[in-house]
């Protein structure tokens, strides 16, 4: 059985690759998909079977549970900086373990999307109003065995896209849900404990409305799945390489009808349109990252999205000093994606 699950993610990763999908339309709150994470982000994001450090209260809640002590984490990144120039996103994450019972993490996600302009339905300017979108999730990491962690996560989301709605229409731009994430964590002892697979479903929910139920839109349920290999596991030198699929499990609302629930798209969103589409809305990335001595790292990965035309390569390094972290990435996409030129910045605290 060990061995079908590694042959079937290989194949799955060769033949389809990872989603990162801002798949504009398809579901709200795509926030909720931005990688939090300097460490992750220079690594191509290939980072769900790693996770570990507090960003696993997003990539996979399972790396929660080979995380001792207490650590804190902050993240502050300009948002689309060749776009806009008001648009950020921060992220705070936090985790504790508790003896005898695994570890626990808290995380809170808020995008600031600047100042807009209030139209009305005959697209006369009218006041102007902010934008800002949040969630605050609690996670909980344990092993069950001697080589495999779970970890799960609930999640409150709040979205207020505006204070009113949009022409005639009742109610205002806002609204608020519920989700929970499910993940997993394998490491293969024939492999010296040095090939561990990871899987993590996110965003799992009932649909956030704005106006009315009849319009509410599907969150962006998200299917996480890689590896991650020690190629090198020295006292002074480690040398990792990851790679991750993503998969958005989202049937979209389509002319009068509605997106499908959240746990009928885990399966319908893999036929909803022809395979070749399916399997071209999946994106792929690999990363590497060197670390000397737990003092410092660098790293570098890969991102490709086929049907966004979208491939990129990140760069990042990371220095350690007694308590303290700090990380940086940067995206060097061509000219004129929205991501080009977009630096994170993490600073982590263990205690």
């Amino acid at each position: 059985m060990k061995k079908i699950i590694v042959l079937v993610s290989l194949l799955l990763i060769l033949l389809m690759g990872a989603q990162q999908a801002l798949a504009v339309s398809e579901a709200a709150v795509l926030f909720l998909m931005i990688s939090p994470g300097s460490k992750a982000a220079a690594m191509g994001n290939s980072f769900v079977a790693m996770a570990d450090d507090p960003y696993a209260t997003f990539y996979n809640p399972a790396g929660l549970a080979y995380q001792y002590g207490r650590h804190v984490t902050i993240m502050h990144v300009n948002w689309l900086p060749s776009l806009v120039s008001d648009i950020f996103y921060d992220y705070l994450a936090f985790c504790m373990s508790i003896e005898g019972l695994g570890t626990i993490g808290f995380n809170v996600a808020y995008i600031n999307m600047g100042e807009n302009q209030g139209m009305d339905e005959f697209g006369n300017p009218t006041e102007k109003f902010y934008s800002n979108e949040y969630a605050i999730a609690a996670t909980y990491g344990t092993t069950i065995s001697e080589n495999m962690a779970v970890g799960v996560g609930l999640r409150f989301i709040q979205s207020n896209l505006a204070p009113f709605g949009a022409g005639q229409e009742k109610g205002t731009g806002q609204g608020s849900a519920f989700s929970f994430d499910l993940g997993l964590l394998y490491t293969f002892p024939f492999w010296n404990n040095k090939l561990r697979w990871g899987m993590n479903i996110s965003n799992m929910g009932p649909k956030i409305a704005y106006i009315d139920e009849a319009q509410a839109d599907p969150l962006p349920t998200n299917l996480k799945m890689g590896f991650a290999y020690k190629l090198i596991d020295q006292k002074f030198n480690r040398l990792t390489i990851a790679t991750e699929i993503n998969k958005l499990l989202v049937t979209p609302r389509k002319d009068e009808t509605p997106a499908d629930p959240f746990w009928k798209a885990l399966v319908t969103s893999w036929y909803d349109e022809p395979l070749q589409r399916e399997l071209d809305k999946i994106t792929r990335s690999i990363g590497i990252e060197y670390v000397y001595g737990n003092l410092i790292a660098l790293r570098t990965g890969y991102y490709h999205d086929k049907e966004g035309k979208v491939e990129y390569l990140t760069f990042g390094a990371g220095i350690k000093y007694s308590l303290y972290s700090f990380d940086f990435s940067y995206v060097s996409a061509e000219e004129g994606h929205p991501l080009a030129n977009t630096m994170r910045y993490t600073l982590q605290i263990g205690f």
